[in-house]
C-alpha cells in the first residue's frame, strides 16, 4: 500500500509537470496537482509521526531528510503552480522530478539484491566524511587564489565595450577578428569582438570561481584557457599546484579510500541492520492499531537458530571490543556465555 500511493504521487506529479500543453488541458493538470498536494501530504504525515516519536534519531537518519525533501517540493511546487501559473517554476519541477525518481528507487533498499549497494553507499560515505571537509577547505583555498589573481580590477559592463589595459577584463580576453587585407597584411582595428558574459572571466565572482575549480576537477579547464600562460607564469604555477595537489594526488587517494572502505563494508550485515529498520518504521507508523495484534505477523516467541562455532566466535570478538557489557538483556546473556561455555565475568 506505502508502494501504491507513491506511485500515485510520482505518476500525478510527473504527468502534469511533464507532458506539453498541447497533451494535456488544464482542467486535468490542476486536477493531477491538487492530488499530487494531497498525496503528498498523506506520505509527509507518516514523516511528521516519525519525528515525534524520536526526533534526535529521526534527524540522524539521511534518509528520513530525503524523504521529507520529495515529499515537501512536489507539495509547495504544486500549490504555488495552482496559485501562480508561472513560467518560472520549470527549476522547482525539475528538482522536484529527480527526488520523486530518486525516492522511487529508494524502495528497493528492503530487497537484498539491491539494499547492499545502498547500504555500502551510506556507510562509505560517513568514513570519507572528513576526507571530504579537508578537500573541499583545499578547493576553497585556491579558489580564492584565482579569485584574487584573475579578478578584474576595473569597473566595466557586459552590456558596453570597455577599453582598458586591464588583462582580466572580459572584454579583453574575449575572441576578437580582424580584417585582412588582399596584400596578406592585418587591419590593427578589430572588426567584430564577441559580446562577453558570465562565463568570459568566472573569476569575476567568488560563487564562480568556486564552480570553476570543481570543473577543472572533473577535467575541464576551459575556464583557465582566455590567459597567455607564458604571460602569466603565476596563473601557470596555481594550475599545476592544483593539478598535481588535487587532481593527481587528492583524487587517487581519495578513490583508494573508498576502495578500502567498499571492502570492509561489502557484507550483509549492514543490510540486514537497514532492512530492520525500515520494517521497525513500517510497524511504527504504517500499520493499523489491529494490524499490529495480529499473531501471524508479530508471534510472541520468535526461534532462531544460530551455529554455536559462529556464535561463540561472535561474542568473544564482541567482549574484545568492550560491546558485550551493556545493560540490555544481562540475563539473556548470562545465559548464553554459559550454555557456550564461554569464560566473562560481566561490569569487570
Amino acid at each position: 500500500m506505502i508502494w501504491i500511493g507513491f506511485m500515485a504521487l510520482l505518476g500525478c506529479f510527473t504527468a502534469a509537470a511533464t507532458f506539453p500543453q498541447q497533451y494535456i488541458n488544464e482542467e486535468i493538470q490542476n486536477q493531477l496537482l491538487i492530488a499530487s498536494i494531497i498525496l503528498g501530504f498523506i506520505h509527509l504525515s507518516f514523516e511528521v509521526r516519525h519525528f515525534i516519536y524520536n526526533p534526535i534519531k529521526w534527524a540522524h537518519d539521511f534518509w528520513n531528510i530525503f524523504d521529507v525533501i520529495a515529499y515537501v517540493l512536489p507539495i509547495y511546487t504544486s500549490i504555488h503552480w495552482l496559485q501562480t501559473n508561472e513560467t518560472n517554476l520549470i527549476p522547482l519541477l525539475s528538482f522536484s522530478c529527480l527526488f520523486l525518481d530518486i525516492k522511487f528507487l529508494l524502495f528497493f533498499r528492503a530487497i537484498e539484491y539491491f539494499g547492499i549497494y545502498f547500504a555500502i553507499i551510506i556507510s562509505v560515505a560517513k568514513q570519507i566524511v572528513p576526507f571530504l571537509v579537508v578537500l573541499l577547505i583545499i578547493i576553497i583555498s585556491f579558489a580564492h587564489a584565482f579569485y584574487i589573481l584573475l579578478t578584474p580590477r576595473s569597473i566595466f559592463s557586459f552590456d558596453e565595450l570597455t577599453n582598458n589595459n586591464d588583462p582580466n577584463n572580459p572584454w579583453n580576453i574575449v575572441s576578437s577578428y580582424y580584417q585582412i587585407f588582399k596584400n596578406g597584411t592585418i587591419d590593427t582595428h578589430q572588426f567584430l569582438i564577441q559580446q562577453p558574459n558570465g562565463n568570459t572571466n568566472m573569476f569575476n565572482d567568488f560563487r564562480t570561481s568556486l564552480f570553476a575549480m570543481y570543473l577543472s576537477l572533473t577535467g575541464d579547464s576551459s575556464a583557465l584557457s582566455n590567459w597567455s600562460y607564458t604571460d602569466n607564469p603565476s596563473l601557470a604555477i596555481l594550475i599545476v599546484l592544483f593539478s598535481l595537489l588535487i587532481v593527481v594526488y587528492l583524487m587517487n587517494l581519495f578513490i583508494g579510500l573508498l576502495n578500502n572502505a567498499i571492502e570492509k563494508d561489502n557484507d550483509r550485515v549492514s543490510y540486514l541492520m537497514q532492512k530492520a529498520e525500515i520494517l521497525a518504521e513500517i510497524e511504527l507508523f504504517y500499520l493499523l492499531p489491529h494490524q499490529r495484534r495480529w499473531n501471524s505477523w508479530f508471534p510472541e516467541v520468535i526461534y532462531y537458530y544460530a551455529n554455536v562455532d559462529m556464535t561463540r566466535k561472535k561474542i568473544k570478538e564482541l567482549i574484545d571490543d568492550n560491546e558485550w557489557d551493556s545493560n540490555e538483556f544481562i540475563e539473556l546473556k548470562q545465559i548464553l556465555i554459559k550454555k557456550l561455555n564461554i569464560k566473562h565475568n560481566f561490569n569487570k
